[in-house]
């Protein structure tokens, strides 16, 4: 079993950090983490709103991945300006990646409820492979040194456009396709351009209960296309109960609990319908996801927003 796990860890390893397609982080509760991925969200809530999340993938794999995300964005005090900080750490076995972006959107009133956003990405990324950790078989003079600290600049952009019940918004949160290390054809941890597409709907059931399907498709170059699909129910405003499906990959299920209407708590699971997701050792993929908004007293908001 021991063994299987290294094998399994090293695979993983050599999947996400040797390819040549290298995916950013993946969410399961995208709709309550959009600026992440999308620089024109920032601002969008109207107040202050901060927001922390926790993913452990494959739990039970030794070297599976864990990301952590902290957010904070806000309109300021030009109309239609929106300022946002993001920090999104990745690790996987010996490698760990951490994000630090700064993100502006304009935004533009195109009816009485519709919006559009335009934003704008700035970003550092660190890396870290510490290949001293590898048990190697044989002598590579490539896996001998290890990469610390190693800072890669870049920039991305998106549109966003919502009204009170919809939205959809398109993105890159990242255009240069940097190379943080070569030897012989050989690329490690290239990066590649990820296209984002992000929507959803809301509706209105009943006095007591809102429906909302969402999607998110990323494309990436050398990788697989990546399709969410989740439909969540809020009850009475405050539980939120729903589930997922990433094509070819897992289903999940979701839960929330608005505390008031500022903080919102989140989890989701995620099972595997690939070959991993059978293995004795594979206990799922975990994710928790807090947000809270600075809404003042005369703001008024009749109920929580659902994105």
């Amino acid at each position: 079993m021991q063994f299987l796990k290294q094998f399994a860890a090293i695979a993983a390893l050599c999947f996400g950090v040797f390819s040549y397609g290298q995916q950013d982080a993946q969410y399961t509760q995208y709709m309550y983490n959009t600026i992440s991925v999308n620089p024109a969200y920032a601002g969008s809530r109207g107040h202050i709103s901060i927001g922390a999340l926790h993913r452990s993938q494959w739990v039970g794999l030794d070297g599976a991945p864990t990301t952590q995300t902290f957010n904070a964005h806000s309109p300021i005090g030009y109309r239609g300006v929106g300022l946002g900080l993001s920090i999104v750490n990745d690790e996987i076995g010996p490698t760990s990646e951490t994000n630090f972006d700064i993100d502006f959107s304009y935004t533009v009133w195109t009816s009485t409820e519709g919006r559009l956003s335009f934003g704008l990405k700035t970003s550092a990324n660190l890396l870290d492979i510490r290949f001293s950790e590898l048990n190697q078989y044989t002598t590579d003079p490539t896996l001998q040194q290890d990469i610390d600290n190693r800072l890669s600049p870049n920039i991305g952009a998106g549109v966003y456009y919502h009204t009170n019940k919809y939205y959809l918004g398109l993105s890159i949160p990242r255009f240069l396709e940097t190379t943080h290390f070569q030897e012989s054809n050989l690329s490690t941890a290239k990066e590649q351009m990820n296209l984002y597409l992000i929507t959803g709907y809301v509706w209105d059931l009943n006095e007591f209960v809102k429906f909302k399907p969402a999607l998110l498709t990323k494309v990436v170059k050398g990788a697989p296309l990546q399709v969410d699909l989740s439909v969540n129910f809020m009850l009475n405003d405050k539980f939120i109960l729903g589930g997922a499906y990433r094509w070819d990959a897992a289903f999940s299920g979701m839960a929330g609990f608005n505390v008031s209407n500022k903080f919102l708590i989140g989890i989701a699971y995620d099972k595997e319908t690939t070959e991993l997701g059978n293995a004795a050792f594979n206990d799922g993929s975990f994710e928790v996801i807090f947000r809270y908004d600075f809404i003042s007293t005369k703001d008024n908001l009749k109920s929580p927003r659902f994105f």
